[in-house]
Protein backbone atom coordinates (compact mmCIF):
# COMPACT_ATOMS: atom_id res chain seq x y z
CA UNK A 1 0.00 0.00 0.00
CA UNK A 2 2.36 3.01 1.15
CA UNK A 3 5.59 1.37 -1.65
CA UNK A 4 4.73 4.28 -3.59
CA UNK A 5 4.96 6.73 -0.68
CA UNK A 6 7.94 8.58 0.57
CA UNK A 7 9.32 6.95 3.99
CA UNK A 8 8.19 9.39 6.24
CA UNK A 9 5.00 8.61 6.22
CA UNK A 10 4.07 5.08 6.29
CA UNK A 11 1.22 2.85 6.11
CA UNK A 12 0.89 -0.94 7.27
CA UNK A 13 -2.71 -3.42 7.26
CA UNK A 14 -3.40 -5.53 10.71
CA UNK A 15 -6.72 -6.81 8.62
CA UNK A 16 -9.32 -4.10 7.98
CA UNK A 17 -7.28 -1.54 10.04
CA UNK A 18 -4.77 0.56 8.35
CA UNK A 19 -1.75 2.32 10.50
CA UNK A 20 -0.39 5.33 9.18
CA UNK A 21 2.48 6.62 10.96
CA UNK A 22 3.89 9.64 10.40
CA UNK A 23 7.32 8.72 10.26
CA UNK A 24 10.16 11.77 11.20
CA UNK A 25 10.68 10.79 14.37
CA UNK A 26 14.27 12.68 14.83
CA UNK A 27 12.62 15.98 13.68
CA UNK A 28 9.43 15.06 16.11
CA UNK A 29 7.60 14.67 12.98
CA UNK A 30 7.60 18.31 11.87
CA UNK A 31 6.17 18.79 8.04
CA UNK A 32 8.62 18.95 5.17
CA UNK A 33 7.61 18.86 1.72
CA UNK A 34 7.63 15.41 1.24
CA UNK A 35 5.63 14.78 4.08
CA UNK A 36 3.36 17.17 3.28
CA UNK A 37 3.12 15.81 -0.17
CA UNK A 38 2.29 12.86 1.56
CA UNK A 39 -0.46 13.70 3.67
CA UNK A 40 -2.15 15.18 0.66
CA UNK A 41 -2.04 11.64 -1.62
CA UNK A 42 -2.31 8.79 0.98
CA UNK A 43 -6.09 9.81 1.11
CA UNK A 44 -7.27 8.81 -1.82
CA UNK A 45 -5.37 5.73 -2.10
CA UNK A 46 -6.57 4.43 1.26
CA UNK A 47 -10.05 4.91 0.23
CA UNK A 48 -9.20 2.78 -2.92
CA UNK A 49 -8.39 -0.23 -0.60
CA UNK A 50 -11.24 -2.29 -0.63
CA UNK A 51 -10.21 -4.44 2.25
CA UNK A 52 -10.06 -1.48 4.72
CA UNK A 53 -12.49 -0.42 7.26
CA UNK A 54 -10.53 2.14 9.56
CA UNK A 55 -7.68 4.38 9.64
CA UNK A 56 -4.82 4.76 13.13
CA UNK A 57 -3.15 7.85 12.53
CA UNK A 58 -0.45 8.34 14.91
CA UNK A 59 3.62 9.61 14.93
CA UNK A 60 6.72 7.96 15.44
CA UNK A 61 8.50 8.65 18.32
CA UNK A 62 7.43 11.21 21.12
CA UNK A 63 5.40 13.25 18.82
CA UNK A 64 2.36 13.08 16.75
CA UNK A 65 3.83 16.36 14.31
CA UNK A 66 5.44 19.44 15.82
CA UNK A 67 4.45 21.13 12.70
CA UNK A 68 5.88 22.81 9.90
CA UNK A 69 9.82 22.50 9.75
CA UNK A 70 11.77 25.59 10.38
CA UNK A 71 13.88 24.64 7.44
CA UNK A 72 11.02 24.02 4.42
CA UNK A 73 8.99 26.84 5.83
CA UNK A 74 12.51 28.97 5.67
CA UNK A 75 12.62 28.15 1.63
CA UNK A 76 9.25 30.18 1.13
CA UNK A 77 10.68 33.64 2.39
CA UNK A 78 12.54 32.95 -1.37
CA UNK A 79 11.28 30.57 -3.40
CA UNK A 80 6.94 31.79 -3.45
CA UNK A 81 6.12 29.00 -6.44
CA UNK A 82 7.12 26.68 -3.88
CA UNK A 83 5.43 28.98 -1.43
CA UNK A 84 2.11 28.98 -3.26
CA UNK A 85 2.51 25.02 -4.04
CA UNK A 86 2.18 24.83 -0.35
CA UNK A 87 -0.65 26.48 0.18
CA UNK A 88 -2.68 24.25 -2.48
CA UNK A 89 -1.26 20.91 -1.62
CA UNK A 90 -2.56 22.47 2.18
CA UNK A 91 -6.16 22.97 1.12
CA UNK A 92 -5.94 19.85 -0.64
CA UNK A 93 -4.68 17.93 2.85
CA UNK A 94 -7.92 19.29 4.05
CA UNK A 95 -10.61 19.17 1.54
CA UNK A 96 -9.22 14.61 1.20
CA UNK A 97 -9.91 14.47 4.96
CA UNK A 98 -13.05 16.10 5.00
CA UNK A 99 -14.11 13.45 2.06
CA UNK A 100 -12.32 10.36 3.27
CA UNK A 101 -15.18 7.97 3.76
CA UNK A 102 -13.36 5.54 6.21
CA UNK A 103 -13.39 6.62 10.27
CA UNK A 104 -10.24 7.25 11.01
CA UNK A 105 -8.76 7.43 14.50
CA UNK A 106 -6.16 10.13 15.58
CA UNK A 107 -3.87 8.55 18.54
CA UNK A 108 -2.08 11.59 19.75
CA UNK A 109 1.28 10.28 21.10
CA UNK A 110 2.90 13.72 21.48
CA UNK A 111 3.08 17.26 20.33
CA UNK A 112 0.62 17.95 17.96
CA UNK A 113 1.00 21.74 16.43
CA UNK A 114 0.38 23.70 13.73
CA UNK A 115 -0.59 21.65 10.72
CA UNK A 116 -0.30 18.67 12.83
CA UNK A 117 -3.12 19.86 14.95
CA UNK A 118 -5.26 20.40 12.15
CA UNK A 119 -4.68 16.96 11.11
CA UNK A 120 -5.64 15.90 14.20
CA UNK A 121 -8.65 17.56 14.69
CA UNK A 122 -10.08 16.38 11.59
CA UNK A 123 -10.01 12.34 12.39
CA UNK A 124 -13.29 11.57 13.51
CA UNK A 125 -12.35 10.48 16.94
CA UNK A 126 -8.96 12.07 18.60
CA UNK A 127 -7.90 10.18 21.62
CA UNK A 128 -4.74 12.48 23.44
CA UNK A 129 -2.20 10.93 25.68
CA UNK A 130 -1.70 12.35 28.74
CA UNK A 131 1.42 13.85 27.63
CA UNK A 132 0.34 14.76 24.66
CA UNK A 133 -0.89 18.64 23.96
CA UNK A 134 -1.97 20.62 21.10
CA UNK A 135 -0.84 24.31 19.95
CA UNK A 136 -1.21 26.41 16.89
CA UNK A 137 1.56 28.93 17.09
CA UNK A 138 1.28 30.15 13.53
CA UNK A 139 0.44 34.05 15.29
CA UNK A 140 3.10 33.78 17.11
CA UNK A 141 5.61 33.30 14.14
CA UNK A 142 4.09 35.99 12.23
CA UNK A 143 1.34 34.22 10.10
CA UNK A 144 -2.54 34.14 9.93
CA UNK A 145 -3.42 30.46 11.44
CA UNK A 146 -4.91 29.94 7.63
CA UNK A 147 -4.45 25.81 7.42
CA UNK A 148 -7.17 24.95 9.84
CA UNK A 149 -6.86 26.44 12.91
CA UNK A 150 -9.24 30.13 12.30
CA UNK A 151 -11.01 28.40 10.30
CA UNK A 152 -12.62 24.73 12.10
CA UNK A 153 -11.21 25.21 15.63
CA UNK A 154 -14.52 27.93 16.53
CA UNK A 155 -16.71 24.99 15.09
CA UNK A 156 -15.48 22.15 17.77
CA UNK A 157 -14.81 25.08 20.86
CA UNK A 158 -16.55 28.21 22.50
CA UNK A 159 -15.32 31.30 20.15
CA UNK A 160 -13.69 32.81 23.32
CA UNK A 161 -11.59 29.78 24.22
CA UNK A 162 -10.53 29.81 19.96
CA UNK A 163 -9.25 33.57 20.38
CA UNK A 164 -6.83 32.92 23.13
CA UNK A 165 -5.20 30.04 21.72
CA UNK A 166 -4.85 30.74 18.38
CA UNK A 167 -3.71 34.40 19.41
CA UNK A 168 -1.26 33.16 21.74
CA UNK A 169 -0.36 30.09 20.56
CA UNK A 170 -0.10 28.49 23.66
CA UNK A 171 -0.01 25.05 24.57
CA UNK A 172 -3.28 22.83 25.75
CA UNK A 173 -3.26 19.73 27.59
CA UNK A 174 -4.72 16.54 26.78
CA UNK A 175 -7.59 17.27 29.65
CA UNK A 176 -8.38 20.62 28.45
CA UNK A 177 -8.19 19.56 25.14
CA UNK A 178 -11.14 17.31 25.69
CA UNK A 179 -12.74 19.57 28.23
CA UNK A 180 -13.24 22.57 25.17
CA UNK A 181 -14.16 19.97 22.55
CA UNK A 182 -10.90 19.69 20.79
CA UNK A 183 -10.60 16.03 21.25
CA UNK A 184 -12.20 12.90 22.77
CA UNK A 185 -10.29 11.61 25.37
CA UNK A 186 -7.61 11.30 27.13
CA UNK A 187 -5.69 8.19 27.42
CA UNK A 188 -2.85 6.53 29.29
CA UNK A 189 0.79 6.70 27.78
CA UNK A 190 1.17 3.29 27.36
CA UNK A 191 -2.49 2.10 26.60
CA UNK A 192 -2.50 4.95 23.74
CA UNK A 193 -2.34 2.79 20.76
CA UNK A 194 -3.71 -0.47 22.33
CA UNK A 195 -7.39 1.86 22.91
CA UNK A 196 -6.85 2.75 18.96
CA UNK A 197 -6.60 -0.78 18.05
CA UNK A 198 -10.02 -1.76 20.19
CA UNK A 199 -12.14 1.08 19.10
CA UNK A 200 -11.21 0.81 15.20
CA UNK A 201 -12.22 -2.95 15.73
CA UNK A 202 -15.15 -2.11 17.05
CA UNK A 203 -15.74 0.55 14.30
CA UNK A 204 -14.41 -2.06 11.61
CA UNK A 205 -17.08 -4.63 12.74
CA UNK A 206 -20.15 -1.92 12.45
CA UNK A 207 -21.80 -2.04 8.89
CA UNK A 208 -19.82 -0.56 6.58
CA UNK A 209 -22.07 1.23 4.40
CA UNK A 210 -24.27 2.69 7.36
CA UNK A 211 -20.70 3.91 9.07
CA UNK A 212 -19.66 5.56 6.04
CA UNK A 213 -22.96 7.11 5.22
CA UNK A 214 -22.93 8.33 8.52
CA UNK A 215 -19.76 10.28 8.59
CA UNK A 216 -20.31 11.23 5.25
CA UNK A 217 -23.60 13.10 6.39
CA UNK A 218 -21.88 14.12 9.68
CA UNK A 219 -18.82 16.00 7.36
CA UNK A 220 -21.45 17.98 5.34
CA UNK A 221 -21.50 19.88 8.26
CA UNK A 222 -18.16 20.86 8.31
CA UNK A 223 -17.62 21.04 4.60
CA UNK A 224 -20.30 23.29 3.78
CA UNK A 225 -19.30 25.65 7.07
CA UNK A 226 -15.71 25.46 6.12
CA UNK A 227 -15.81 26.60 2.04
CA UNK A 228 -15.71 29.98 2.84
CA UNK A 229 -13.47 30.77 6.22
CA UNK A 230 -10.91 27.89 4.60
CA UNK A 231 -10.65 30.25 1.45
CA UNK A 232 -9.96 33.41 3.48
CA UNK A 233 -7.74 31.72 5.57
CA UNK A 234 -5.57 30.39 3.25
CA UNK A 235 -5.57 33.86 1.42
CA UNK A 236 -4.88 35.59 4.50
CA UNK A 237 -1.97 33.29 5.46
CA UNK A 238 -0.41 33.92 1.84
CA UNK A 239 -0.24 37.57 2.26
CA UNK A 240 1.57 37.42 6.02
CA UNK A 241 4.14 34.89 4.64
CA UNK A 242 5.40 38.01 2.70
CA UNK A 243 5.49 40.11 5.71
CA UNK A 244 8.75 41.89 7.18
CA UNK A 245 7.90 40.25 10.50
CA UNK A 246 7.05 36.96 9.65
CA UNK A 247 10.43 36.78 7.91
CA UNK A 248 12.49 38.40 11.38
CA UNK A 249 10.24 35.65 13.54
CA UNK A 250 11.74 32.86 11.65
CA UNK A 251 15.04 33.99 11.43
CA UNK A 252 15.07 34.78 14.95
CA UNK A 253 13.74 31.00 15.22
CA UNK A 254 16.45 29.44 13.07
CA UNK A 255 19.16 31.52 14.90
CA UNK A 256 18.05 30.40 18.48
CA UNK A 257 18.05 26.64 16.52
CA UNK A 258 21.59 26.51 15.81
Amino acid sequence: MSDDLPPVLTVTAEGPVRHVVINRPDELNAVNADLHRALAEVWRRLAADREARVVILTGAGRAFSAGGDLDWIMSFLDDPVARDESIREGARIIEELLRFPLPVIAAVNGPAMGLGASVAMLCDVVLMSERAYLADPHVAVGLVAGDGGAAFWPLLTPLLRTREYLYTGDRIDAATAVEVGLASRVVAAGELLAEARELAERLAAQPPEALRGTKRVVNMYLSQALAGPMQAGFAAEVVSMQTPEHRERLLALRDRAR
